[in-house]
């Protein structure tokens, strides 16, 4: 993927406060903390949950609690990811590096939910 296209620095990034996750979905995103230099959020999705659109602007280290199918869609519904087209993860809990994302919603469409624990690396 082309970092280029989402870039994460305060400066250039294009998209407004309002989409940040914790603004534009708050029943699936809490703040756990925050300095200057992280934020650490917890992301819960539950079975048939739909999460509204949102960004998450830094790039960080989501460590998976739990695991559901999801749907990723772009901010105009196009499908952007599709967990069923891919491997789950192999083992549970799991970490995986997360890139800044652009405008998005999840939805859950497996039947357990989704629990992720997003250090996010403001630098």
């Amino acid at each position: 993927m082309d970092q280029s296209a989402f870039p994460a620095t305060r400066e250039t990034w294009r998209w407004p406060e309002s989409l940040d996750a914790l603004v534009a979905a708050p029943a699936f995103h809490d703040l756990l903390f925050e300095n200057e230099r992280v934020r650490v959020i917890h992301t819960h999705i539950p079975p048939g949950a739909f999460v509204p659109v949102h960004t998450h602007r830094f790039s960080g280290v989501a460590y998976l609690v739990s695991f559901s199918d999801f749907i990723r869609r772009d901010d105009q519904g196009k499908v952007l990811f599709d967990s069923r087209q891919a491997e789950p993860p192999r083992k549970l809990p799991a970490t995986q590096w997360l890139d800044p994302l652009p405008p998005h919603s999840v939805e859950n469409v497996g039947g357990s939910e989704i629990s992720i624990v997003i250090v996010e690396l403001k630098s």
